[in-house]
């Protein structure tokens, strides 16, 4: 099938004003990303016809004035004079692609596949010299009959998806001009590391497996309901944890039989560090720790409330030991619940992950989340949806025989989750 994004310029786009020239230290945490990319993508119905022509835009008009507060995303990366990666603030751009796509935007949510919605980011891989390689990328992308896809790619060495979402919702706010809410915060983490500490190793990015990618929305009375049928085995779960409970114990039981499985849980440490780090850290804020379990003992129920205390279990003296972990070849699960704000009786009512709005009160009708070169047994991201409430979207990146077996898998389907994005998946 011929592609059906036509990509029409590319441009970069610099500050409005000369940012101060400097040089930002990446931490072992960020340097241990290197293999990683990040991908967001955000779709939007525009109603309000807010996005015409970005060449002669008031959305390239907002992204100059925001990138004034934000040199680091307009910088370069190097080698540092102690060798070390480092941002070089000197204001040499972010690339920005416009894009046309041949379908409208619930056609394209509707019939796209994964590998398809790649093509609404732009991302050239790090070359060897990447003194004029842009770290941050951003594609525009036009549906047929109004729709705006907003696609954002970053190296994971210099961000994580929280600082992605404040960039973006700085970006929003400059646009429709309101105050910053989470203002950008450059500064070193400071790790009390041990001398013999030693980054992760990775392999190779070329993997023989294909990979392949789909995303479930589950609805916020589905969960609401599962979590009162489990309330008697983990009274404080959270969306989180069931889902992660979920998705580990069907993808454990499509496997061959094991003695032991595991799930490696990626969460935000923002919040549990003293003193805590600002929504708007610039860098990566990830721990990333393993639960084990039996085979025998994998019951929904008990996995729910396993999740629950390993998570509430995390202080900021295990951040420090697993500072060295990340992404690798075992199952890993991402939380965002750092992301969603609880309003009344209860609900979630707020995200940052839907906080971006170019018009007014127009929040993006679905958001799409990967990172890249994660091999191994796959990866689930677990994310606030565009409903609100307990609502969910899990996005699983998976070998292709698993994700086609899943996509059919009862338990999950009993629960109603609308599929997206794995159209070629669910015709096998």
């Amino acid at each position: 099938m011929s592609s059906r994004v036509t990509v029409n310029s590319k441009l970069t786009v610099v500050s409005s004003k000369p940012v101060r020239a400097g040089n930002h230290t990446l931490s072992a945490v960020d340097r241990g990303m290197r293999p990683h990319t990040l991908h967001i993508i955000l779709y939007y119905n525009n109603q309000e016809r807010w996005f015409e022509s970005f060449d002669l835009d008031p959305l390239r008009e907002s992204l100059s004035k925001v990138l004034t507060l934000y040199p680091t995303v307009t910088g370069r990366l190097g080698p540092g004079l102690d060798g070390e990666w480092e941002v070089k603030c000197n204001d040499a751009g972010v690339r920005v692609l416009k894009a046309t796509v041949h379908a409208t935007l619930h056609q394209w949510l509707q019939t796209a596949s994964g590998s398809e919605e790649k093509l609404l980011v732009s991302w050239d891989d790090m070359p060897h010299d990447p003194s004029t390689w842009s770290p941050f990328r951003i594609q525009i992308n036009s549906f047929q009959g109004g729709g705006v896809a907003i696609g954002v790619s970053c190296s994971h060495m210099v961000a994580d998806l929280t600082f992605v979402f404040s960039f973006l919702k700085s970006w929003t706010e400059v646009h429709r001009h309101m105050p910053i809410t989470h203002p950008p915060l450059v500064a070193p983490l400071s790790l009390p590391l041990p001398n013999d500490v030693s980054l992760p190793r990775h392999a190779n990015a070329a993997s023989p497996i294909n990979m392949g990618t789909a995303s479930f929305k589950f609805s916020s009375s589905i969960i609401k309901q599962c979590l009162s049928k489990l309330h008697h085995a983990c009274p404080n779960a959270t969306p989180f944890d069931f889902l992660a409970a979920l998705f580990w114990t069907r993808l454990a039981s499509l496997k061959p039989p094991k003695t032991h499985h595991s799930l490696c849980i990626c969460t935000d440490f923002r919040s549990v560090l003293k003193p805590s780090l600002p929504i708007g850290y610039f860098g990566n804020a990830l721990h990333f720790s393993t639960l084990s379990h039996k085979a025998e003992d994998m019951q929904l129920g008990g996995i729910v409330s396993a999740v629950h205390t390993h998570l509430e279990g995390i202080s900021d003296e295990q951040i420090w030991c697993g500072i060295n972990k990340a992404y690798g070849e075992e199952l890993t699960c991402v939380c965002m619940e750092h992301l969603v704000v609880v309003g009344k009786e209860g609900e979630d009512d707020c995200s940052l992950v839907y906080a971006a709005m170019f018009g007014n009160n127009q929040k993006p009708a679905h958001v799409s989340c990967r990172v890249g070169n994660v091999e191994g047994e796959g990866l689930i991201v677990v994310m606030p949806s565009s409903e609100g409430g307990f609502s969910r979207t899990v996005m699983v990146t998976l070998p292709e025989e698993q994700l086609v077996r899943l996509t059919r898998d009862e338990p999950i389907l009993d629960l109603d989750p609308t599929m997206l994005l794995a159209a070629c998946l669910l015709d096998h």
